[in-house]
């Protein structure tokens, strides 16, 4: 969509800007059962598993300058990258209204003028970042994620330092496991799209390594954020956690801006997704629509619980980032000229299977980095299979 290459930097502040957002803090309060240290522990090992395979799948786009899902055809053929084109794009629209519901809610929980008008407010924002676009942001970038960054400091001292007691919790602690997996589950939701910025940057490896690294570590804040909170007020209301640390008016501008910063990449990368189904469509007007149509969404249904979809994502994603990474580091192959590779989207079928039944299998681990050894595993032994064959 753009030719101007971003500079580190500029990578850097998009997957800041990633990280500071309302689902994190949400999902972090899930945390709050298994305490301070065994859930620190949880957020910080999902995190390194996550973001080390966020790093893989953004430098196959940065070394080869191809979007997120062009780069899915090197490994399933021009047609049968089809189907994650548009699996992404539901999930991004998907995300798009998740987003735009937690903001809303949580901004009219601080000041109440109805959930549906947080709504519109929030989706014409993140219009707004899209019409500027990914390249042009600059400077209001830079402004907008240096007073997010003061804000959440704010929220961090108010939440950690100003004396609040421990709350006990009676609900009962999900498994380490199943918290890792949890913890795996937001950097992996961001595996389908990170190709769509680092394909845009002046030094490919070094702005992934950098986008990983601080996504990473802001995500992880914002995990702890969410489980300080709920440990230390009781609460998992994003807005009454706002509201008992006396935020006020800063408290709605950490909600609103946050969402616009995450969901922002969300409706972008749905239409750099859409142009990979049809190349006469405008990436731009896609974004628009798809903010359009999550601001709906968000307006009409309840999104209260969104661990479901995040394992959807991974159940769908895990395996097919696995058999990327097998094919472009371990094998060295492409198969963007064929139609369809119909062995790695059987092999894709297994990881999907597997992943969904190790789900019911705790692994202190979680189940992702499992599926994606074994399925990487597979693809090495087909490949073995079919060389002998041809032999």
């Amino acid at each position: 969509m753009n030719t101007k290459k971003t500079s580190l930097f500029e990578n850097g502040l998009i997957w800041f800007g990633a990280g500071v957002s309302i689902a994190e803090i949400l999902t972090g309060t899930y945390f709050a059962p298994l305490g301070f240290t065994k859930g620190i522990q949880a957020i910080v090992i999902g995190h390194i598993i996550g973001c080390l395979m966020l790093f893989l799948a953004g430098v196959i786009g940065g070394q080869t300058g191809r979007s997120a899902m062009e780069t899915v055809k090197m490994s399933f053929g021009q047609k049968g990258s089809l189907l994650f084109s548009v699996l992404n794009v539901l999930q991004l629209i998907g995300w798009t209204a998740i987003m735009i519901y937690d903001g809303a809610l949580a901004a009219n929980g601080v000041i109440a003028t109805g959930h549906a008008v947080w709504a519109l407010v929030i989706g014409a924002l993140i219009i707004v970042w899209i019409f500027i676009g990914i390249t042009n942001l600059g400077k209001i970038n830079t402004i907008a994620m240096a007073a997010l960054f003061i804000l959440t400091l704010i929220l961090c001292k108010v939440i950690f330092f100003d004396g609040s007691d421990v709350v006990m919790l009676s609900e009962e602690a999900m498994s380490f496991g199943a918290a890792v997996e949890l913890s795996v589950a937001m950097p992996l939701s961001w595996l389908p799209l990170i190709s769509d910025y680092t394909r845009e940057a002046e030094k490919p490896v070094k702005a992934t390594a950098v986008s990983a690294v601080v996504y990473g570590l802001i995500s992880t804040w914002m995990y702890i954020i969410g489980m300080g909170a709920a440990i230390l007020t009781g609460e998992y209301d994003i807005a009454q956690i706002m509201v008992k640390a006396g935020l006020g008016v800063v408290g709605l501008l950490i909600i609103v801006f946050s969402t616009v910063t995450t969901t922002f990449l969300d409706a972008y990368s749905a239409g750099i997704s859409s142009e990979s189904i049809f190349d006469k469509l405008s990436g731009k007007s896609i974004a628009i629509a798809v903010t359009v149509i999550g601001t709906i969404g968000a307006i009409v249904y309840p999104m209260d619980n969104i661990t479901d979809f995040l394992y959807l994502i991974g159940s769908v994603f895990a395996p097919m980032i696995a058999i990327q990474i097998a094919d472009f580091f371990i094998l060295k192959s492409d198969r963007s000229k064929d139609e369809f590779h119909w062995i790695n989207l059987i092999i894709w079928v297994i990881g999907f299977v597997l992943y969904r039944y190790l789900m019911n299998v705790d692994i202190i681990v979680g189940n992702t980095l499992p599926d994606m050894v074994i399925t990487i595993v597979i693809c090495m032994i087909a490949s073995a299979v079919l060389k002998k064959q041809k032999q």
